[in-house]
């Protein structure tokens, strides 16, 4: 069933994109639109209110372009915002969309990768303050033990393109020697921000070989594979042309420029203006 209906794809900036990269390598055979809401990145600064309708606008305006299925591939949409828009909104007004996140995804998987059974957590401040992963992760192991560390200047590096010059050595290591001073048995590190899986090869070089290294890219595009093969009516909705396209809120030329950082590749994108959505 070819309909061209397609799987969205959304964050608040860049990050997603390395999110969706996994997930088209993964599963290439779909159509897919991706909508980075631009304009109004970052979403940490704002308020739990501003970024629940941020994130609802975003996720009507891809219901609206033909999307029965979207990815929050953002750690602050997805905790400060999924869970309403799943119990109160889709069932009321979508009832036959399905919008899904990037948390629960990784700590449904978290505790297979620690021995000691004490994980670190490294995120913006906006998702360490909300401890969406200390909750979900005791969801599923109550016995582990987390601890968490904000990385601010992180994202802004990677957005610079500034992530891999000696100057990023100094934030990469003061980060982790600050999570690691809190808990000197953590022997699992999830990286809760979509940017961070292009600091990895950084980190690697300054941490201990025992600890693993847990990025979001491919445990959700493996999760949405999963979760395609157990609801076949979902799936047989999605159109098969291998078709993507590409928006933004904010201004196209900048986003193609930025997004071949994350994505690997050229982007070619689209202007999206949401204030004219509200």
């Amino acid at each position: 069933m070819n309909n061209k209906q397609s799987i969205g794809v959304f964050d608040s900036g860049y990050g997603g994109l390395t999110v969706f990269k996994s997930i088209a390598r993964e599963l290439p055979q779909y159509n897919y639109i991706y909508f980075g809401d631009n304009a109004r990145t970052p979403y940490g600064d704002h308020s739990f209110e501003t970024i629940y309708q941020y994130t609802l606008e975003c996720v009507e305006w891809l219901f609206a372009q033909g999307c029965p299925l979207v990815i929050l591939a953002c750690n602050t949409a997805s905790a400060k915002a999924l869970r309403s828009i799943q119990q109160n909104v889709l069932p009321f007004k979508y009832p036959d969309r399905r919008v899904l996140g990037v948390i629960r995804p990784t700590a449904e998987i978290a505790g297979d990768f620690t021995l000691t059974r004490h994980i670190g957590i490294m995120g913006t401040r906006g998702t360490v303050n909300s401890e969406s992963y200390l909750m979900e992760i005791h969801k599923f192991f109550p016995e582990i033990t987390v601890s968490q560390q904000s990385c601010p200047m992180w994202v802004p590096l990677i957005e610079n393109n500034e992530h891999q010059d000696t100057g990023a050595d100094y934030f990469v290591k003061k980060y982790i020697d600050q999570l690691l001073t809190k808990d000197d048995e953590i022997d699992c590190i999830v990286l809760a921000c979509t940017h961070y899986p292009l600091l990895v090869s950084k980190m690697k070089e300054i941490l201990p070989g025992h600890i693993n290294l847990l990025a979001q890219n491919d445990i959700v595009a493996s999760s949405l594979a999963l979760y395609l093969r157990k609801h076949p009516e979902m799936e047989c909705r999605i159109g098969k042309e291998a078709e993507t396209s590409f928006f933004t809120s904010g201004d196209p030329q900048a986003f193609n420029s930025n997004a071949s950082i994350f994505f690997g590749k050229p982007v070619v994108s689209k202007h999206v203006n949401m204030k004219a959505q509200c």
